[in-house]
């Protein structure tokens, strides 16, 4: 037959490339290029996407489950899940079972379709995920600003004239929570505009050296920066009065009194920006024709994550840039029905067991998921559930969660490899490889800077017998409930009921119909698909069920779109999008306000000298799912401690040499790289490395094992306001080691 060809989204970041594969007679990816015709990424495609095919067949890969370290049977395998959950519950009560959800779900169809079933399913509180390792803090601030959590504007790179950027470092993460390929072109097309891009960073970074200018900070400062910026808009009467966020903010003259204290003046010695730069800095946002405020990561993992993430888009209402071409704007994604309307946002409706922490968004802090496994007592958790992700490596002081999973009485991981946390697990349920699987970004178009759909089919077909990850999820969810049925069933219980909720709801644009006609219009395929069509079919752009003959349905954009559907440059909603209770943008939410105390209580406090770490990206990365690849790692993708040359010469030490690294927490040896993009008092290591473990099978990452940033993390310090781990300014102290 010959070589062959199939187009699908990249599942590995959140650019949402398309790519175009060559598959052999075996169904084996033999060469993957960038899709020149889709219409959102035109041909883009980083070294993470060009080796998919090695991915795809890596040989590490568990083709199989296991239950007890042996290849099982699926059925054995599930019959294994069931006993393990039904026992600890029996035992122990439902929330001695603990779900932990990794950032892979993100990047899949069936994590977001399946992973609230399996929790709700449970009846468990203990919830936790990889958000409050990443970016917990941009929900609760756009939860308590815009009433939804998920309500997240993002920069409109393509129309904007001026970009600010903070703790961001695109062309290495391809974006985060600002879904767009290739970032790196789209940045120089600002510069090339006439427009400008300052990029804030304790690293002068890929991103940072493209830009116009870059501002040194001290890590987990950005805070006092944005809060400077404000005070400077409110002094020089920079604040946009009029347009068309007029009269739909509260809060702003509360805002202003907080600002006062933080004079750029005052703000200097703290973040290591002169006085003069911050003005300067802020009289150019608001200048600006269009100007956006971004912040990602590095603004989000510190002690100020929440404050930092609120300031950001605090900006962007200041400058009139909320919800505005060119500024920061809500995306329409393409399955997300419009006329639903959410409670609004709130927090702490239950707490922690052991550290009294507060619930957010319907999850429990990552940092003190150790707490609940060590800690004996009712409610300790002693069964855990883990779809993708590898806490072991990425929680904080993570060497501590590791020793702790070794002591559950069950685990079941879904997981196609035996890692550094899956290697404590009874039964590893494997989902297929990703050319088996389908795509559709239901996560990520909510953050994409252009609206955009695109469906990718399974291209090499699922062996007999073989359940894919949507079966997989389904058939845990069954298990979790007790009744371990058909897991289609799951799936015909959330169609009829989200059915039945759309026909009752004046808005929708199926109102007064009913239930059993629409159900027999939606797509033949999997349960899965069926879904799909669904929410496509009930979304701003869909057919309504034949309400709109050229609306959008599944089958219509898996067949006339194969390469992805261009919906259009993002538009204005804010009305679709508030739903807080005064209907209006909440400037100043209380809980902020009150945390703007610490703010000022650092600001007076002598400053702390001291080493401090931070994290590192690179583009051939992705946290630690992708070292299993040959071609990612090596060469510039190493697990050195970077630090800058004036701090390498007081310890004695060059480059090669290795580094004690110490914190509360830990200590770890790494080789030193000095390097002068990385301001003095401040030193890098990447996140994701520390395949040195026993029991694991990835023969590659442990050829290539590096250290374990996480060893050095602290899981007792976080963000109050969201729980979110302080992976920046991490307090160390550094020693040379003799060779």
């Amino acid at each position: 037959m010959g070589d062959r060809t199939a187009f699908r989204t990249c599942p590995l970041c959140e650019a949402l490339c398309g790519l175009e594969l060559t598959l052999d007679d075996a169904g084996a990816v033999t060469r993957v290029r960038g899709d020149a015709d889709d219409p959102f990424s035109k041909g883009f495609i980083c070294p993470k996407g060009a080796t998919l095919g090695r991915l795809d067949g890596d040989p590490d890969r568990l083709a199989e489950p296991l239950a007890e370290s042996a290849e099982v049977t699926w059925d054995a395998a599930f019959e294994a899940v069931r006993e393990g959950l039904a026992g600890v519950i029996g035992r122990h009560g439902r929330d001695a079972v603990a779900v932990y959800l990794g950032n892979p779900v993100a990047h899949s169809i069936a994590g977001p379709l399946y992973g609230a079933a399996i929790v709700k399913a449970l009846g468990t509180r203990n919830l936790f995920t990889s958000s409050t390792s990443d970016q917990m803090p941009k929900h609760v601030s756009c939860g308590h600003m815009f009433g939804d959590p998920l309500a997240i504007a993002v920069p409109d790179l393509d129309r904007t004239d001026h970009l600010l950027m903070l703790g961001a470092n695109p062309l290495e993460s391809n974006g985060s929570l600002a879904s767009a390929p290739d970032f790196p072109g789209r940045l120089r097309a600002i510069r090339a505009r006439g427009g400008r891009v300052t990029v804030v960073d304790p690293r002068r970074t890929r991103t940072a050296a493209l830009a116009d200018e870059h501002l040194f900070i001290r890590p987990g400062t950005d805070a006092f920066l944005l809060m400077a910026l404000v005070h400077t808009l409110f002094a020089e009467d920079l604040v946009a009065s009029a347009g068309h966020l007029a009269g739909r903010v509260n809060g702003l003259d509360d805002l202003r009194a907080l600002a006062v204290d933080f004079a750029p003046e005052r703000v200097a010695p703290v973040t290591g920006i002169p006085a003069g730069t911050i003005r300067r800095t802020a009289r150019e946002l608001a200048a600006a024709g269009r100007a956006a405020v971004y912040g990602r990561l590095g603004t989000c993992t510190q002690a100020y994550g929440t404050l930092s993430s609120w300031l950001v888009d605090a900006l962007n209402v200041l400058t009139g840039n909320l919800d505005r071409p060119g500024g920061a704007m809500f995306p329409r994604p393409a399955h997300a029905p419009v006329y639903r309307r959410k409670k609004p946002f709130t927090t702490g409706r239950w707490r922690s067991r052991v550290r009294d922490l507060p619930e957010v968004n319907g999850e429990l802090p990552v940092a003190t998921l150790a707490d609940e496994l060590e800690t004996p007592g009712e409610g300790q958790v002693k069964a855990l559930i883990t779809i993708g992700g590898n806490p072991a490596l990425s929680a904080p002081n993570a060497a501590r969660l590791d020793r702790a999973l070794a002591g559950l009485e069950f685990m079941v991981s879904v997981d196609p490899y035996l890692n550094e946390t899956t290697r404590h697990a009874h039964v590893i349920l494997p989902p297929p490889r990703p050319a088996q699987t389908p795509h559709y970004d239901i996560m990520l178009t909510g953050f994409a800077v252009r609206d955009y759909a695109r469906y990718s089919p399974p291209v090499v077909p699922l062996p007999d017998g073989r359940p894919g990850e949507a079966a997989i999820l389904a058939r845990l969810a069954m298990i979790a409930s007790g009744t371990d049925g058909d897991p289609a069933a799951l799936d015909e219980l959330i169609i009829t009921s989200t059915l039945a909720k759309a026909v009752a709801l004046e808005g929708s644009p199926v109102h007064g119909r009913e239930p059993d006609e629409l159900r027999k219009m939606l797509d033949t395929g999997t349960p899965a698909e069926q879904r799909l069509d669904m929410m496509l079919r009930l979304g701003p752009y869909g057919d309504g069920f034949g309400a709109d003959p050229s609306g959008l349905t599944l089958t219509r954009l898996r067949s006339e779109h194969p390469h992805g559907l261009d919906l259009g440059a993002l538009k204005p909603r804010l009305d679709e999008v508030l739903c807080t209770t005064s209907g209006r943008v909440e400037l100043c939410p209380p809980t902020f306000a009150a945390d703007v105390d610490r703010l000022r209580s650092a600001l007076r406090a002598p400053q702390a000298g001291g080493t401090v770490l931070i994290g590192r990206r690179h583009l051939r990365s992705n946290n630690s799912w992708l070292h299993n690849v040959p071609e990612l790692v090596g060469g510039s993708n190493t697990c050195t401690l970077q630090l800058n040359p004036a701090d390498a010469d007081r310890l004695g030490v060059g480059a090669g040499d290795p580094v004690r690294v110490t914190s509360r927490t830990g200590t770890v040896e790494a080789v030193a790289e000095p390097t002068d993009t990385l301001m003095p008092g401040v030193v890098s290591l990447p996140h994701g490395w520390g395949h040195d473990r026993p029991g694991t099978r990835a023969g590659v990452a442990r050829r290539n094992a590096g250290v374990n940033v996480n060893a050095v993390t602290d899981d007792q310090e976080i963000d109050p306001l969201s729980g979110n781990a302080v992976f920046n300014g991490v307090p160390v102290t550094l020693e040379a080691v003799p060779r």
